[in-house]
């Protein structure tokens, strides 16, 4: 029984479900059903960009996505999408289809999102009828939160973000 039990720690571990923090408060979409949520409300997307591979990725998911503020924010303001910027998947978005591409060893999608400049992992915000925003790196959930609202509150149709940050007061 006991090698049992090791057996399925190991295809866990190996499976990379170990890798999903305890707690992830975000529940995150497909690409796909983002796109279908699109068609009935629209509101910001939000498309966190990670590698399998990637540290700083697993550290966003244990310290940003699994904080309650930020996923309630994100729940209530944002469509949540995880793309694995390797990933062999096709992928369908506004009509235009991406594949693996060898050259870059990465999904066409996440040069589309990031404009050609991979960086992980890379916060995505793609905003009705506008073309993706591309933020890379590690962002604490304080860090996070004025990108969010700057988006989530419809600010970036009035003003610049240095202008925002300017009467910004932090909250979480």
């Amino acid at each position: 029984m006991v090698w049992g039990a090791a057996i399925v720690g190991v295809v866990l571990l190996l499976s990379g479900a170990s890798r999903r923090p305890a707690g992830n408060a975000v529940e995150w979409m497909t690409v796909e059903q983002a796109a279908d949520k699109l068609q009935q409300e629209k509101r910001p997307v939000l498309i966190d960009l990670y590698t399998s591979w990637c540290g700083w990725c697993r550290e966003m998911d244990r310290k940003t996505y699994s904080s309650k503020k930020v996923a309630a924010y994100l729940a209530e303001k944002f469509y949540t999408v995880k793309v694995d910027a390797e990933t062999r998947a096709v992928i369908s978005w506004q009509g235009r289809t991406y594949g693996y591409s060898p050259q870059y060893r990465s999904n066409e999608f996440a040069l589309y999102l990031t404009h050609g400049r991979l960086e992980f992992p890379t916060t995505i915000i793609i905003t009705p009828g506008d073309a993706p925003q591309a933020i890379p790196g590690f962002m604490e959930p304080g860090e996070l939160e004025p990108v969010l609202k700057y988006f989530g509150e419809g600010a970036y149709k009035t003003q610049g973000f240095d202008e925002y940050m300017k009467s910004f007061k932090k909250t979480w």
